[in-house]
């Protein structure tokens, strides 16, 4: 059956990265990734005894403001993040002087080769094309590597684009079989029957008849025309909403959500999008997905910026950053924190941005009724305590009684 219509060697358009950024749901999807992950806050910091405080000079810069002297955070982020869903591994070089980190420069992972030798160590070398090529070869060490996913020989990496390559294929020829029923690669809706001559111009003058006739009826501005006698019209072809494979190409949408691991509402597909279930696919991604992300490349860059031992200074993301948008929940977030005692309002400022106030606002608050629950309804026992009488002035416990 397959080889009477011509199937029986079917082949799908082939996946890159650039033809899957084709796709609208998957490019939605990678974007939406790319651009969450590179804009989170970023920043370096150290423990000491009185809590994590902001590391300053040049190690904050490279990793907060631009690692280097062209790229800013933002857009080395932005690039090494792209490199990890689309290639399979994000690569940041650290540039040393003295032992200490200077610069970080993003690398082309198409033109990185990745080695390992029996006792696990590996090595990158970097080619540069030209005329001349130049290569240059980093240790581990010196090279921030985050994977996709890792292969079995822990060298080679899986992508997106590859793990998703059959739904990406899917979805690529329902989009060109689409496109060519609209453009009129498709067969013709309507077939003429009746006693049509075997002659092409005969076949052309009953189709002109035809013709005719519907737009004689267009004219009138009448839903009924006339055929000739013993002419019929037969549907042959697929209405358009059949035509475009909606409901096939929505399950593609959802299929390539699924390997990026978003919420269908993260590809711009709102069929089952509800006021509630948004809200709490917003937790999930953030749970689930942002989060997981950046502590990989947390440890990654701790690891490679100051060393296995080393862990009184470290890099984080602030994932509370993703809240900015949400200026009212923020402020409510905010405002628990500060009747906890978990933050003073001078604190709650800084995260919001403000100046300082100083003296009071420095201080922790707490709401003054919260007493522990067993003392509820009890009155003090301390017989020297003063109660006030009816008229508002101060009596003690005897005088009361007596009165």
């Amino acid at each position: 059956m397959l080889a009477f219509y011509g199937l029986e060697n079917v082949t799908l358009p082939h996946v890159g990265p650039r033809s899957a950024m084709k796709v609208p749901a998957f490019a939605s999807g990678v974007n939406f990734l790319i651009r969450t992950l590179a804009t989170l806050p970023f920043g370096a910091w150290r423990k000491t005894k009185a809590g994590p405080k902001p590391i300053g000079g040049r190690l904050q810069t490279i990793v907060r403001d631009a690692p280097n002297r062209e790229w800013s955070s933002w857009a080395a982020r932005r690039y090494f993040w792209r490199q990890v869903f689309l290639h399979g591994r994000g690569l940041l070089a650290i540039v040393r002087v003295n032992g200490q980190p200077y610069e970080l420069w993003p690398l082309n992972v198409g033109a990185t080769s990745v080695t390992m030798n029996a006792w696990g160590e590996k090595t990158y070398t970097v080619t540069v094309s030209g005329a001349q090529p130049i290569g240059k070869t980093f240790a581990a060490a010196d090279i921030i590597d985050l994977p996709f996913l890792l292969t079995d020989d822990m060298v080679n990496v899986e992508s997106a684009v590859t793990l998703g390559e059959k739904a990406l294929q899917l979805a690529l020829a329902m989009n060109d079989y689409a496109s060519q029923f609209f453009a009129g690669g498709g067969v013709p809706p309507l077939s003429l029957e009746g006693p049509i001559a075997a002659g092409a111009d005969a076949q052309k003058r009953a189709m002109a008849e035809v013709q005719r006739a519907i737009d004689a009826s267009r004219q009138s501005e009448k839903p009924i025309f006339a055929l000739p006698p013993n002419y019929k019209l037969s549907q042959v072809g697929y209405d358009p909403a059949k035509g475009q494979m909606v409901e096939a190409r929505l399950f593609q949408i959802q299929e390539l959500a699924r390997v990026l691991q978003l919420p269908p509402v993260f590809v711009q597909d709102l069929s089952k999008g509800t006021m509630s279930n948004t809200e709490q696919q917003d937790l999930f991604v953030v749970k689930h997905v942002i989060t997981q992300w950046c502590v990989a490349l947390e440890q990654e860059m701790n690891l490679k910026l100051f060393g296995q031992m080393k862990g009184e200074r470290y890099v984080e993301h602030d994932v509370d950053g993703l809240q900015r948008g949400d200026f009212l929940s923020r402020l409510q977030g905010l405002a628990q924190g500060v009747q906890n005692a978990l933050l003073s309002p001078d604190e709650g400022r800084e995260i919001l941005g403000r100046p300082s106030k100083g003296g009071n606002a420095d201080k922790l608050f707490i709401q003054g009724a919260t007493i522990p629950i067993d003392t509820m309804g009890q009155q003090d026992a301390d017989p020297n305590k003063q109660n006030p009488d009816s008229n508002g002035d101060m009596v003690d416990d005897d005088q009361a009684s007596d009165d």
